[in-house]
């Protein structure tokens, strides 16, 4: 799917004079390595994206003509996604930020999509909400977790400060949140939306000017669970398979670092804690009965809620 009215001179201005030479590294989903401005390397097999992240790390530096000791920043994707991918990503980030001691930025890989949608809406023949007040958009982004379940999220449309207006050619458009970021069935997602709908969506038609809402679900999954979307009924919009990332062109590296700058700018913490959202496939064995001459031992695994800390 190809981004509609993109400028890429203001993803290459954004780069230069915020970022500098910014580097991307999202493991989310395989993988997505690139230098802002330059098409990103995209691999989607999540098998070996993690063997192959160092030589693509290498080689999108060398593409565009840069060394390590060229970059200013690092924007590393923090999911939500499965532990073992997303960790290797974070973890190869963090090492190149203090080995070149440059700023590291961490950004979700869901809130980019409702940014990605606003401005592949502007683009797309037909579209009935180019220039009038008909329609206002929400994106549900997913992203597969895998065990028929999706990470998600539900988005406004992008807007430049705050309410509902639309997007603007602003780095410091962000969507509003109307449903934060969790982890369920698809069906339970489509209820938990359809349930937020019947509740706001007076509310939202009044303050954005529209008279109907419609719900794009963007990202990994989307189509898989395709079925459980058609709860949405006339109010379901496109169903896009992928990510910003994911579609590998230099417009959708711009998007999301232009959201992790955008958070950056309004001094969000940006830190790149993964997200992972359920606890580790891993359980502390029950005590057995005492043998003789065995010790005990008081095993601690040392995290929380959050899932266990990177090393």
């Amino acid at each position: 799917m190809m981004i509609g009215k993109t400028d890429k001179g203001a993803y290459e201005d954004m780069s230069s004079a915020s970022l500098g030479h910014c580097l991307v590294i999202d493991t989310s989903y395989g993988s997505c390595v690139g230098i802002i401005g330059c098409s990103p390397i995209v691999e989607a097999d999540s098998r070996c994206h993690v063997e192959k992240l160092q030589v693509n790390i290498d080689r999108a530096i060398s593409d565009a003509g840069l060394g390590y000791g060229d970059l200013d920043t690092v924007i590393v994707g923090t999911g939500p996604a499965p532990f073992t991918g997303l960790r290797a990503g974070i973890v190869a980030a963090r090492a190149l930020a203090f080995a070149e001691d440059i700023r590291i930025i961490g950004q979700d890989i869901l809130e980019p999509q409702a940014l990605w949608r606003s401005w592949a809406r502007q683009g797309e023949p037909g579209n009935h909400d180019n220039g009038d007040s008909g329609t206002y958009h929400l994106t549900l982004a997913v992203n597969d977790a895998r065990r028929k379940q999706l990470y998600y999220a539900l988005y406004g449309e992008a807007r430049p400060g705050s309410g509902y207006a639309r997007p603007a050619d602003s780095r410091d458009a962000l969507p509003d949140i109307f449903i934060p970021m969790d982890i369920a069935s698809a069906e339970d997602i489509a209820d938990s939306v359809l349930s937020y709908l019947s509740s706001h969506s007076v509310e939202i038609c009044a303050q954005s000017g529209r008279s109907r809402i419609a719900v794009d679900v963007v990202g990994n999954g989307s189509k898989k669970y395709r079925f459980a979307w058609d709860i949405f009924g006339d109010s379901l919009g496109q169903v896009v398979e992928g990510t910003c990332l994911s579609e590998g062109s230099p417009e959708g590296l711009g998007i999301f670092a232009r959201t992790a700058w955008a958070h950056r700018r309004a001094g969000d913490a940006c830190g790149t804690e993964p997200l992972y959202l359920r606890r580790p496939d891993i359980t502390i064995p029950s005590a057995g009965k005492h043998r003789l001459g065995q010790t005990s031992i008081s095993l601690s695994l040392g995290f929380g809620a959050e899932g266990p800390a990177l090393s």
